[in-house]
């Protein structure tokens, strides 16, 4: 039986971070990522990325599909894999979470202080938009994507604080993978 974790936080949390830490610290994973047909599909026509953009394009594809596409191709891809154990980074909605749950997986909750976020995404550069003002970043946290994963956040089985250095993240990740492993 595969082992499924949904990685829950925040733009800008870490959540790519705690992925990684995890890949290198655990010999078998995948990670499939919820945005990535997002950004693959905006890649077609753009040079460039925005959260706005990719905010956009899952807006109008849940409301002319449902409000679990992203889930179901999600799903689809981990019912291919051959790895035992998967990471399905931005997990966002309460679909996404009962997809999860369906899996037999659990949710883990990254919670970082929106101000950290801001200067961590400022400085990775990641998306075209990732250089935004407070303000601005504040008002894109509050976009339609963004409003569950507080509340899916109080109900996950697994908590990690990352605010804090990356060596901290990287013993909570280690803890996880060990009591995951009992």
């Amino acid at each position: 039986m595969k082992k499924i974790l949904g990685i829950l936080g925040k733009p800008g949390a870490g959540k790519d971070t705690f992925c990684d830490l995890f890949k290198k610290n655990h010999e078998s994973v995948e990670i499939f990522k919820f945005s990535d047909p997002l950004s693959d599909v905006l890649k077609i026509f753009f040079d460039e990325v925005t959260r706005e953009d990719q905010q956009w394009l899952v807006n109008n594809l849940r409301d002319r599909f449902g409000k679990d596409i992203l889930a179901k191709a999600i799903e689809k891809k981990i019912l291919k894999s051959d790895s035992d154990f998967i990471l399905l980074n931005g997990v966002r909605l309460f679909e996404d979470e009962e997809m999860v749950k369906r899996l037999g997986g659990d949710i883990v909750y990254i919670e970082t202080r929106p101000k950290l976020r801001w200067k961590r995404m400022k400085k990775r550069g990641e998306k075209a938009d990732d250089d935004v003002s407070f303000e601005k970043f504040l008002k894109l946290d509050k976009g339609r994507s963004e409003k569950d994963i507080e509340e899916i956040g109080k109900r996950s089985k697994f908590k990690v604080d990352n605010n804090k250095s990356e060596k901290e993240l990287e013993k909570q990740v280690k803890r996880l993978i060990q009591e995951l492993n009992e």
